[in-house]
């Protein structure tokens, strides 16, 4: 009772005018942040934060937790309509988003990435209401063997990701670990492979990056086809939302997605990336039809949008029970909150309730205003996909430059994003995919830490030793073993079968 009740009254302080304001602007800048390639979730919250400090607490926090939770949605829309992922995360997004627009169907992609969001989000923050203290100290307890493992976990989604063309995927993953060697070593300090230049000490800025494989590359190529074409622009037939049977569908999906997004979000430093990479690979090996993931199947967008939006209340969890940080973004939410004068942690929910109600009574109505501002946005667009090549292309480019050099207002971004751009260009002739390498990327840091942190602790038997890490590395074995066998066994029929219809003439 006491739960319902302080929420109850979380509600209630969300009835003035400025907590509404408040809610309303931060999902429309979080959309915004969201949707420009450049500006993450993270570097969102941190642009306001400044801005809140004549705030009262609450305001604030609610302000910036808005911005947070909308931002992630808003990476799907670029994501979906021009290939430009806004947002780490939602580059899995556009494994299925961007074949959608290809087709004609961006308003299914956009409505499907919607719905899906504003459902994991409310899943998530759900979780984080009900669950959040015993989860969290469930979460600090795991080892840096754990935490290699649910790497090497994260890893495997390779096998799904290349299907029969798992060779080249899996030597793109490799790809994006070698990237990752780039920069300062995490534990000794050493400098590796960065050729006598400082801007090298922290390797290659992710988003840069990402931005380079997939909308640089995407503009190459387009380009590239124009010329052959003759100036043929694409043909989109007249597009529609997806109806309520529609959503009906993808019901386990995105709560299946949801739930694992809010528990992958429980571990610091894994984030809604991650969770949306493992989601759409539980996604594909659960489908009827895994061979269509990639070619345009709502179920890869609801998988990926509903775990990186409940991502969101599984990266609080730790924060407000524990004063741990979940992710990038609720470690600036740290500092928003000792602005304050608020220390994060369990004592937080004994001396300032009103301030933990209040923030879980605004994640809830943030998702709700989210659904609403979507609906009427997102379908300007879909107008997007009809703008003509020698439009689209140039101001793509742009947006890519500009959203490259915002990360660090450097130059060097920009040549990165550039250089990747290439790199992904001439990858896709050889039929080599551009997502290994960005969960090369992101996953590289956390198996190396932590795998040497783990020997340094233990030993090179702890992977084996604790029971945790011992199932997560049996699971990833099974997850990569799996479909490289329904691949084969696939192959072994097809081949039966061009046999057997060879015989008969």
């Amino acid at each position: 009772m006491d739960l319902l009740s302080n929420l109850m009254e979380g509600f209630g302080y969300l009835v003035g005018y400025q907590p509404i304001i408040a809610i309303v602007a931060g999902v429309i800048l979080g959309i915004l942040a969201g949707a420009m390639p450049g500006l993450s979730p993270s570097m969102g919250v941190a642009l306001l934060v400044p801005f809140t400090y004549n705030l009262s607490p609450q305001v604030a926090l609610i302000l910036l937790v808005s911005i947070y939770i909308a931002a992630n949605y808003g990476g799907s829309i670029t994501a979906v309509t021009i290939n430009t992922p806004g947002t780490p995360s939602a580059v899995v997004t556009s494994f299925d988003g961007y074949p959608l627009t290809l087709k004609g169907k961006a308003g299914i992609g956009l409505g499907t990435s919607l719905v899906s969001s504003t459902v994991g989000g409310i899943i998530g923050t759900i979780i984080l209401i009900f669950f959040s203290v015993p989860l969290a100290r469930l979460a600090v307890k795991l080892h840096p063997a754990e935490y290699f493992a649910l790497a090497i976990f994260g890893l495997t989604t390779v096998a799904s990701l290349g299907g029969k063309n798992w060779p080249k995927a899996f030597l793109a993953a490799m790809l994006g670990l070698l990237i990752n060697t780039i920069g300062i070593d995490p534990i000794s300090g050493v400098k590796r492979f960065t050729f006598g230049t400082y801007r090298l000490f922290d390797g290659f800025a992710l988003i840069p990056a990402l931005i380079g494989l997939f909308a640089l590359s995407e503009v190459f190529t387009r380009i590239e086809e124009y010329k052959l074409d003759k100036g043929k622009e694409a043909e989109f037939e007249k597009t529609q939302w997806p109806t309520f049977l529609d959503y009906w569908k993808l019901k386990f999906t995105i709560v299946k997605s949801s739930i694992l997004g809010t528990l992958i979000g429980i571990f610091p430093g894994a984030g809604a990336t991650i969770a949306a990479f493992l989601s759409y690979d539980l996604a594909k090996k659960s489908s009827k039809d895994p061979d269509s993931f990639g070619k345009g199947n709502p179920d890869g967008v609801a998988a990926a949008e509903a775990a990186n939006s409940s991502s969101v209340g599984g990266a609080l969890v730790p924060l407000l029970a524990l004063g741990i940080p979940g992710s990038a973004t609720t470690a600036v939410l740290v500092g928003a909150l000792m602005i304050h004068d608020l220390v994060p942690g369990p004592l937080l929910f004994v001396e300032r309730p009103d301030i933990i109600y209040s923030l879980f009574a605004a994640l809830l109505i943030a998702n709700i205003v989210m659904l609403v501002l979507g609906l009427f946005g997102a379908r300007l667009w879909i107008k997007v996909t009809v703008i003509p090549k020698k439009v689209l292309l140039p101001a793509i480019l742009a947006i890519s430059i500009v959203g490259s050099f915002a990360v660090n207002y450097s130059f060097f971004d920009v040549g990165t994003c550039i250089a990747f751009g290439i790199a992904g260009w001439l990858l896709k002739k050889f039929g080599i995919p551009g997502a290994p390498i960005v969960l090369g990327m992101v996953l590289g840091k956390l198996a190396e830490t932590n795998f040497r942190r783990a020997v340094i602790m233990g030993g090179y038997d702890v992977f084996f030793t604790r029971p945790v890490s011992l199932i997560l590395l049996l699971l990833a074995i099974l997850s990569f073993g799996v479909p490289l066998y329904q691949s084969h066994k696939a192959t072994k029929k097809e081949k039966a079968a061009a046999a057997e219809a060879a015989e008969k003439k």
